[in-house]
């Protein structure tokens, strides 16, 4: 676990902070690329990840607190400090997509042609920011004898490495999503939602709300049905 990467004199680089810029960059200039290609405007495909960000580190953020109410009534002063983590993404996904929703069309842009742009690199830029999770040492895993099982400093345990077992996840679905002659922003729903509802299993820092399940996992249940039924009604219109 690596939360400081550097430091000069009073100045500290975050690993989570430095990961989340570097995904917002590689995902936002090869989106541009592919905005020119399918003759969108590159520069409101940036106007709308800069969007993205905002809304998405605020759901992520809200969504997180409330996950976490009791302990924020104890520490409030620590709701703004993001450089330690402590972002929900599906919190951070459901406003970013009311956000996009809201832009696109006030910038009179096709819905579903620019999200389906956007979501493989949505893909990549998470798949890069939890390279930051495992740095910092959130979304940690539980206790695990495999062989594969990391230690974390101040910890006498070995766990899951989740947060790695995301990224290379969602490496694999920007891969897919880039092949795919299939709506992008669909399947990367669908995909996303079924992975992440198998790799909570691994999680040890979400508990279950509902029987065995978590939060997380019963979202993933809501979108994975909801953007399935979508996708089959889309390939029944075109067959």
């Amino acid at each position: 676990m690596y939360p400081i990467l550097f430091q000069f004199g009073p100045l500290k680089v975050y690993s989570y902070g430095l990961m989340v810029a570097l995904a917002f960059i590689v995902a936002t200039y090869l989106a541009k690329l592919e905005a020119s290609r399918k003759n969108i405007d590159p520069d409101k495909i940036l106007n709308l990840s800069i969007w993205l960000v905002i809304s998405g580190i605020l759901g992520g953020r809200i969504f997180y607190v409330l996950q976490n109410l009791t302990y924020y009534f104890k520490y409030p002063y620590q709701i703004f400090m993001l450089n330690r983590g402590g972002l929900s993404f599906y919190g951070g996904f459901g406003l970013a997509v009311i956000g996009a929703i809201i832009f696109l069309k006030r910038e009179n842009l096709p819905l579903s042609k620019t999200l389906d742009i956007v979501a493989p690199y949505l893909a990549l830029g998470q798949s890069i920011g939890r390279i930051g999770c495992f740095l910092n040492g959130c979304c940690y895993g539980k206790p695990t004898n495999f062989f594969f099982a990391v230690y974390f400093p101040e910890e006498f345990v070995a766990r899951h490495p989740t947060q790695l077992y995301a990224s290379l996840n969602l490496l694999l679905i920007f891969i897919i999503l880039r092949v795919s002659r299939a709506p992008s922003f669909l399947l990367y729903c669908l995909l996303y939602s079924g992975s992440r509802f198998f790799i909570e299993y691994f999680r040890g820092d979400n508990l279950p709300v509902f029987a065995t399940f978590t939060i997380h996992q019963l979202i993933s249940v809501g979108i994975f049905i909801t953007s399935g039924l979508f996708l089959w009604k889309r390939w029944r219109d075109f067959a």
